[in-house]
């Protein structure tokens, strides 16, 4: 059987185990963040589309990862307390994981196994990677850091004028 979106799960930063398939019928994106990147401030953006689109059917998920350059340092109570205190961000966070490698989390293995990166790459390149899955749990698009929150706004909108 093939695997799908809605197949894994994963602890959020208080510890509970939340199964993806919470997040059927929406527009989901997912996200690795860090809270001392270059691109941190991406999280402004983020909390933006998530306010602005949340009652029409989306998600986004943050999911902190310390292999970059160990920008990502804290503990899950230090990230959380970090990003509601410094960009009041009140979308869904995860517990911090792995992205690449032998211990990647199951998610991210299969995120990016569906939809490759540059040049075919399954393999993240930094912090601030997205990913788009859309109502029915397929895996849209892959965006890289240097992709801004606000530049997905379109891609999203269409999705969920599909809805």
């Amino acid at each position: 059987m093939k695997e799908s979106f809605y197949d894994f799960k994963a602890k959020d930063i208080l510890g509970n185990e939340v199964s993806m398939n919470n997040f059927k019928d929406k527009v989901v994106l997912i996200v690795n963040v860090a809270s001392a990147c270059y691109f941190t401030p991406q999280y402004k953006g983020m909390e933006r589309l998530y306010k602005s689109f949340k009652t029409k059917g989306f998600e986004v998920l943050g999911f902190p990862c310390n292999q970059f350059a160990e920008e990502e340092k804290g503990t899950n109570e230090e990230i959380l307390n970090f990003c509601t205190s410094h960009f009041d961000v009140s979308f869904p966070m995860f517990e911090k994981i792995e992205v690449n490698g032998a211990n990647a989390h199951p998610l991210f293995k299969f995120l990016k196994k569906t939809v490759k990166g540059f040049l075919g790459s399954e393999s993240i390149k930094w912090n601030f990677s997205k990913f788009l899955v859309d109502q029915s749990g397929n895996v849209i698009k892959r965006y890289g850091s240097m992709d801004a929150p606000e530049s997905i706004e379109a891609d999203i909108t269409k999705l969920l004028a599909k809805g």
